[in-house]
């Protein structure tokens, strides 16, 4: 069977590119292969179930900034379709997005099934097939067309998107197609750490300043402590940051905290001393310091080699280096790391210097295009995965369109 357009993936980019072209092209004929039973499961997901559909930076080049991989490409890219562009998007099909105090963008439904059904209804609309168990064994180029092979048989397609995420067996047909793959490694995930400081503190969020030892890595921002270690927004932007070499060390390095963020050891030291002079009868144990929570203040004194029933008074000069060391340089070893809930997003893919950013086209190969995470594209958590796909999607379906209509 032959078709105008097969796209390769039934996920987000995949489902964006599909419906786009559609609109623009409508007499294309176009499918999408997905080798599972289900499509758009990651959309499923996303979120803890809402789908963090984007993120509210609209300003193109702070927006590339949140992207370890893929910054300098995509600043093209986000001046054509960027955050704004997606709200109007869903917004044209009956789906209203909200921002959220820390700037991610959800459905008002608070649902990803708002998503789901939106790609859904639009492919029907449109007329696009959704073909489920067809896994892709092999394509390559026959004569002008790409020829799919898949577990259900043979497809012929005038153009070619590979949408599929990381998905080494993709990877490795499009390397013998003679396309670079940057070896893939994860990018969001969280720390473990098994540490009495923290043990008893799952659920604790504060804010904090966070250092990779002997690296130039660092991060900031809210650190919440779970039943493994460490997760929150600082440790996820500092596991997609540091995502190639924290590889490198297999994941045993250590992370130096300062729980109040950009106070220095010196300063806390006088600060103490200014408590101490003030509630001498005070327990230091009892009533914590610097705004943060009551339970990390009190572990940290306790870690300090202070009783839970020393007051100020009597609480030496050692003892107050050695809860100011705790509080603003704290080392923890950090011994694996666990993926952030169900979500997975890896560092690695296609090389984009073999991929045009004006189409999302293959530059060694005509009518192959690329969209989402197939290519060396990938961002810190809050929305910003998902902006790369419809921003990749969306290019690319117009130069697919565009194409179309000049033939």
């Amino acid at each position: 069977m032959t078709y105008d357009l097969i796209i390769v993936g039934g996920g987000a980019a995949g489902f964006f590119t599909a419906i786009n072209v559609a609109e623009n092209a409508p007499n294309l004929k176009i499918a999408i292969l997905e080798r599972g039973k289900d499509v758009l499961s990651k959309v499923r997901v996303s979120g803890g179930g809402r789908c963090n559909v984007t993120h509210a930076e609209f300003i193109p080049d702070e927006l590339c900034k949140n992207y370890p991989r893929g910054e300098k490409e995509l600043k093209g890219p986000f001046h054509s379709f960027m955050t704004g562009d997606t709200i109007d998007w869903f917004d044209r099909r009956g789906v209203a997005l909200k921002i959220e105090d820390d700037g991610r963008i959800f459905p008002v439904s608070n649902s990803s099934q708002t998503i789901i059904d939106c790609f859904f209804s639009e492919a029907r609309r449109l007329h696009i097939e959704i073909l489920t168990n067809h896994s892709v064994k092999s394509f390559y180029k026959e004569n002008t067309c790409w020829k799919v092979i898949t577990n259900q048989g043979d497809f012929m397609a005038k153009k070619l998107m590979i949408a599929t995420g990381s998905n080494p067996k993709i990877w490795n047909l499009l390397q013998e197609l003679e396309h670079t793959i940057i070896d893939a490694v994860p990018s969001l995930f969280t720390f473990n750490i098994k540490d009495p400081r923290i043990a008893s503190l799952p659920g604790v969020v504060t804010d904090a300043l966070i250092k990779v030892k002997n690296s130039k890595l660092s991060s900031e921002g809210p650190l919440l402590i779970t039943h493994w270690g460490m997760s929150g927004p600082a440790i996820l932007k500092l596991s997609a940051w540091g995502a190639i070499e924290l590889n490198a060390y297999d994941y045993d390095f250590e992370i130096e905290v300062n729980w109040l963020q950009h106070a220095n050891q010196q300063e806390v030291v006088k600060d103490l001393k200014v408590c101490k002079g003030q509630n001498p009868k005070q327990q230091i144990f009892k009533y914590p310091q610097f705004e943060l929570p009551k339970r990390l203040w009190q572990n940290l004194v306790i870690a300090s080699g202070i009783k839970n029933d020393t007051r100020w008074a009597d609480v030496n000069k050692f003892q107050l280096k050695t809860l100011s060391e705790q509080l603003t340089q704290g080392i923890y070893s950090v011994k694996g790391k666990s993926t952030f809930k169900e979500e997975f997003v890896t560092a690695g893919g296609i090389d984009l210097k073999e991929v045009n950013f004006k189409t999302f086209e293959s530059k060694k190969h005509h009518h192959l295009y690329f969209a989402g995470e197939v290519l060396n594209i990938d961002a810190i958590t809050g929305g910003f995965n998902f902006q790369n796909a419809w921003t990749g999607g969306f290019i690319a379906a117009q130069a697919i369109a565009d194409k179309h209509a000049s033939l």
